[in-house]
């Protein structure tokens, strides 16, 4: 139904979208989740040209949306948007903003548009607020209106610019619910989204964004239980990461302490979990020979409560815990005493020592 070839955009020196190339099939669920400032929202409105793609092709049933002979305004019509800000007509009735497009942009008679305004507004469960303006309803209610009105106009594929961002949770659920329905129905839709369950639970494929690319795509399970690639992961496990660099004998001990200090502060982890890292970064930086190239990494998965700790060094293969002066070295036994599991591994050249720590 939608094919994207090198679809680019950018706003002057500032390139949001870069080379996208994909489609998506009359029926399909697609959910399109990553970060913040990734081209979301903008990938979304370059699909019905709000926003005009800089380079790059977009088919909408095999027509091309570019071509100077495309009438764009019929194209839209069967491309029904979401906005996060509703954007009712406050001046109309719950029953007027659903008729008003298909009074005038389908002609149809307003008796048979009316008719079919109190059809959707069942469906969404807001018919008897049909005489109701918007600002007499809530959050939840307005955007289940939006929805509504959408459908109006009879759309072949429904946009979702994250539908529920503007939300509390109740007001959430209730959008989610209209979501769901319509998924049930065969309705094709394209939903941005920050709600990870929304996007778990109905997509029939899920696009991670991240830096104006589309970084992986794939079923749900495999982006939420199986990702292939490290910046999907680190997303969908809501990793956050620290590093410190050390790269002589002469390093800053308090200010590496300090930076330790502030993250598992600001994480919220405990002050036993946090002296345990402190303890063994010490440790093991009193086994290290070679300081000209040492990277510290710590990383905080928020899905799991994990914490872990890597060292990386510069030099000849040394797994520092294996060659110490003696085997019952208390340096080492401290450090094993304050891991959950410790793995080494040569690679590239550095000697890289994951550390699970006890939190």
């Amino acid at each position: 139904m939608i094919r994207t070839e090198h679809l680019c955009k950018s706003f002057g020196e500032l390139h949001v979208l870069k080379d996208i190339t994909t489609n998506i099939k009359k029926g399909e669920i697609v959910s399109i989740i990553g970060p913040s400032g990734t081209g979301k929202s903008t990938l979304l409105r370059c699909l019905n040209l709000l926003e005009t793609p800089s380079g790059g092709r977009i088919f909408f049933n095999n027509t091309d949306l570019l071509a100077k002979t495309t009438d764009v305004p019929a194209i839209r019509k069967k491309m029904g948007m979401v906005f996060q800000s509703f954007n009712l007509y406050a001046h109309l009735s719950v029953l007027e903003n659903l008729t008003i497009g298909p009074v005038k942009l389908l002609r149809k008679s307003k008796a048979d548009a009316e008719r079919q305004a109190l059809e959707l507004l069942k469906l969404v469960g807001l018919a008897e607020k049909a005489a109701y303006f918007p600002d007499e309803l809530s959050g939840g209610q307005k955007q289940r209106v939006a929805i509504a009105r959408c459908l109006a106009m009879q759309p072949e594929v429904m946009l979702f610019d994250e539908p529920t961002s503007a939300l509390d949770p109740t007001m959430t659920s209730e959008v989610l619910a209209v979501i769901r329905r319509l998924a049930k129905e065969g309705m094709t839709m394209v939903i941005v989204t920050h709600e990870m369950e929304i996007a778990r639970t109905i997509s029939s494929r899920v696009f991670y964004m991240d830096e104006g690319f589309i970084y992986e795509e794939g079923p749900p399970q495999q982006i939420f239980e199986n990702p292939q690639r490290e910046k999907t992961r680190e997303f969908i496990n809501r990793v956050r990461r620290d590093y410190y660099r050390i790269t002589s004998r002469d390093y800053d001990l308090y200010e590496m302490n300090a930076e330790i200090e502030a993250f598992c502060e600001k994480h919220l982890l405990s002050k036993k979990t946090c002296d345990s890292v402190l303890l063994l970064v010490e440790e093991i930086l009193l086994l290290q020979k070679d300081f000209s190239d040492i990277t510290l990494a710590l990383a905080y998965s928020e899905k799991d409560g994990s914490l872990e700790f890597l060292f990386e060094s510069a030099g000849e293969p040394a797994n520092p815990l294996e060659d110490g002066e003696r085997d019952d070295d208390i340096g080492i036994m401290l450090i094993k005493s304050r891991c959950d599991s410790i793995t080494y591994k040569y690679e590239n050249g550095k000697n890289m020592l994951l550390i699970q720590v006890k939190a």
